[in-house]
């Protein structure tokens, strides 16, 4: 039996819905799902015992989807059977994303939980490659995406985002602790001398376990590119899912954005 561990946003919904099985329900608190009801909703604190009453429920699968910031964890708080994992939730706190998921993962496998990806429930949730809108990158767009490729490249081993901003090769923003929404609110209003227009790049990090923190854009993504002046968004092919695909489709030809699904490098 297959629990969701959901956190804020769309992508909890979308994977329930697209499962045959209705999955139980689980959400850290106040990190709700967008729509979906949780069954149960836990806190980090008492981790031990989630775990272990979903366990006695006949949860063999877990699968994590949503967006969660961290947490403040209250030591007062941490119950009997959390203690023997609290140092590892303190340390998961004080990492880089990769290295908190890495931990967390961790915890749940030495609970006796197999951890499933996205792409193992949903086999097709990836675009393929193609530019998907009626407006089409052109060559400075194509130059940008390649600059944003090798800029998240380099800055993978450093745990470092899922995407930067580049318009006419320069870096506008880099995508670190406040995501992609906070990113593109760096730059509505850049300064006159900056080059215009650019691209949203969002990618997985290099050697990123695909079991968890999979980019997804959505409706709102598109609003907030085109808020920020840029000319569209570049998906790396495989790396990055589209929620309610249509409909962004649909809004990005709206506001005259294009969406490219590019290529996975080598």
């Amino acid at each position: 039996m297959l629990a969701l561990i959901s956190g804020q946003g769309a992508l909890p919904k979308l994977i329930a819905k697209a499962c045959t099985k209705r999955p139980f329900i689980a959400a850290l608190e106040n990190f709700l799902p967008n729509d979906l009801v949780p069954d149960l909703v836990f806190r980090l604190e008492t981790l031990g015992t989630f775990l272990t009453d979903i366990k006695k429920l006949g949860i063999t699968e877990v699968c994590f989807a949503g967006a969660i910031r961290r947490p403040v964890i209250d030591v007062n708080l941490i119950d009997g059977a959390t203690k023997e994992i609290s140092d590892q939730l303190l340390a998961a706190i004080q990492t880089g994303d990769d290295g908190a998921l890495s931990i967390v993962i961790k915890i749940f496998e030495k609970f006796g939980f197999k951890v499933v990806g996205l792409d193992q429930i949903i086999p097709n949730c990836f675009p393929k490659p193609a530019v998907l809108t009626e407006r089409v990158p052109n060559i400075i767009n194509e130059n940008d995406a390649k600059r944003a490729d090798a800029i998240v490249s380099k800055l993978s081993p450093l745990d470092i985002g899922q995407g930067c901003v580049i318009s006419g090769n320069h870096v506008l923003a880099i995508e670190a602790f406040g995501g992609t929404e906070w990113m593109l609110k760096s730059i509505n209003s850049r300064p006159h001398f900056w080059p215009s227009g650019g691209i949203l790049f969002k990618t997985m990090k290099i050697d990123q376990d695909r079991r968890v923190d999979i980019p997804a854009i959505g409706p709102d993504t598109v609003s907030q590119v085109k808020t920020s002046g840029l000319n569209g968004i570049v998906l790396q092919q495989g790396k990055v899912v589209i929620l309610n695909v249509e409909h962004v489709i649909k809004k990005a030809n709206e506001l005259d954005l294009f969406i490219w699904v590019r290529e996975t490098r080598d």
